[in-house]
């Protein structure tokens, strides 16, 4: 079945066929909120409630991209977390680095050290962002999502989408010069 099958047959109730889009999409879904939130325990929390939520407003979904869709519903899950954590700060040894998965067996233990520096110097960059700004450089450069898929998701016009990603990308390049990750 393809993906407008399983949603018909969603919104009738039937489970097994959400499963599948679930399977489908939480691969994107996980990796917008480990990106927005820069904790794989939090992220894990939001890709649920985010699943949990288009479960409950799959009868809601009219047609359109359904990707998009979905990675809203992750956003604004990951607002909420956030919210959460401004009103109760926490501090957590995970928080601060974030696993990456090991490459071949080519790469010499020194170039492996530097890839997984230059990662955490991102990811601490991206964390830095206005979380508006981030959700799009997230979407536009990681997802790979087009610029009318990013203002579906973020329910804004192409000219925020471009402005947002115009300023993130500018601050997480001045952020990563500033740290001597790259220079310009």
């Amino acid at each position: 079945m393809d993906d407008s099958e399983l949603i018909q047959w969603s919104k009738k109730g039937d489970l097994d066929s959400f499963n599948r889009l679930v399977e489908s999409y939480q691969r994107a879904v996980y990796n917008l909120a480990l990106r927005m939130l820069g904790d794989r325990q939090a992220a894990e929390d939001a890709s649920q409630e985010a699943f949990f939520s288009a479960w409950r407003g799959i009868g809601s979904f009219r047609g359109g991209n359904f990707k998009a869709w979905m990675l809203r519903i992750t956003a604004n899950a990951c607002r909420d977390h956030l919210r959460k954590r401004k009103r109760n700060p926490t501090s957590s040894l995970e928080e601060l680095s974030i696993e990456f998965e090991v490459s071949g067996s080519t790469e010499s233990p020194e170039d492996y050290a530097l890839r997984l520096e230059v990662r955490a110097q991102i990811q601490r960059g991206l964390a830095s962002l206005p979380s508006e700004q981030r959700l799009a450089v997230v979407l536009s450069d990681i997802q790979g999502l087009s610029y009318e898929e990013i203002a579906q998701v973020m329910g804004c016009s192409l000219g925020t989408v471009r402005s947002r990603l115009s300023r993130g990308r500018a601050r997480l390049r001045d952020y990563l010069v500033q740290r001597g990750t790259f220079s310009l």
